[in-house]
């Protein structure tokens, strides 16, 4: 050590160093670059930003309705609207400021084959890590999803495994009947990461009309409204994650320093912020001056030192 008085914010997730333990979500900040335009916002504020979902073709995503409003909460269901795996690569990457803050891809498929594709382009390519995002539905399944089952998430992170030595954050569906055991296996495969949790499967519906409000019919929620459940799957997952030394990015319904200190106790590593920007663009730079501010009032000289602390029964 030279002296320099280390910042109690950063933290080291998945072999990375982040200047915060802020990470922006999928999905809720395109490519990294749309709040970039709100006055006061900056990315240096965040430790890393999570990149739209991306599949190896261009997609249209789902009919409207894809957004809607519920009760300490919001219902989307975007259907994965990108421009494909190479038009990020070539087109969009260069022009994000890697000094700023970490990027990382958040690849998607329908086929294990489209997995690896993905993965292999955004291997030759200067992004930090790469997301698995396991919640889509796999097609040669009949329309299940990788992410309900442990042995196909598995077998999607294996595979990507074997084509990149970047690191690897495996999205963990809470609609699934053991997270645990699905997280035990992903890490197994050779994730050095877990993001948990995706969002959970919900619908609305229209009176008038009496149709789904959503043009998928179901979609994801997410907000406030699904809180207590992400905290508890995080807890859960610390479990078998700690013995490994796997970190997690936890995630579902934070819009606070409270919010984000309460997911650090239960396990989190660093705590992705998403639904919560569209509540106020400009929160990161509060929650990082709350986590500070706690940190200094309890005695911590860092968030790693305050992660999986919370109290056993």
């Amino acid at each position: 050590m030279s002296g320099e008085e280390v910042d109690p914010l950063a933290v080291t997730f998945a072999g990375m160093e982040l200047a915060s333990p802020i990470v922006l979500l999928s999905g809720c900040v395109g490519f990294g670059e749309e709040y970039t335009r709100v006055a006061g916002f900056s990315n240096a504020d965040v430790g890393g930003i999570c990149l739209k979902g991306t599949t190896l073709e261009p997609r249209l995503g789902n009919a409207p309705h894809r957004v809607y409003e519920t009760p300490a909460g919001m219902l989307n269901a975007i259907g994965l609207q990108n421009p494909g795996a190479r038009a990020v690569v070539d087109d969009i990457l260069p022009a994000l400021d890697f000094d700023e803050t970490r990027f990382f891809a958040n690849i998607s498929g329908s086929t294990l084959e489209e997995y690896v594709e993905v993965a292999r382009l955004f291997d030759d390519s200067p992004i930090d890590a790469m997301e698995i995002n396991i919640s889509c539905p796999n097609v040669k399944a009949g329309g299940a999803s990788f992410g309900n089952y442990p042995d196909m998430s598995a077998q999607v992170v294996a595979a990507i495994r074997a084509v990149t030595d970047k690191p690897l954050i495996t999205k963990l569906s809470p609609n699934q009947t053991d997270i645990a055991e699905n997280a035990r296996r992903c890490i197994e495969a050779g994730s050095d990461g877990l993001a948990v949790i995706n969002t959970v499967t919900g619908m609305a519906v229209d009176l008038e009309s009496r149709t789904p409000v959503l043009g998928n019919r179901s979609g994801g929620l997410s907000g406030p409204a699904i809180k207590p459940i992400a905290l508890l799957k995080v807890h859960q997952v610390h479990q078998v994650a700690a013995r490994h030394g796997v970190p997690i990015l936890g995630q579902g319904g934070i819009t606070s320093a409270e919010d984000a200190l309460e997911f650090i106790v239960a396990g989190a590593t660093t705590v992705g912020l998403g639904t919560g920007l569209f509540y106020d663009p400009l929160v990161c730079r509060r929650i990082n001056d709350g986590i500070r501010a706690y940190l200094a009032e309890h005695g911590f000289a860092s968030v790693a030192q305050l992660v999986g602390t919370l109290a056993a029964e």
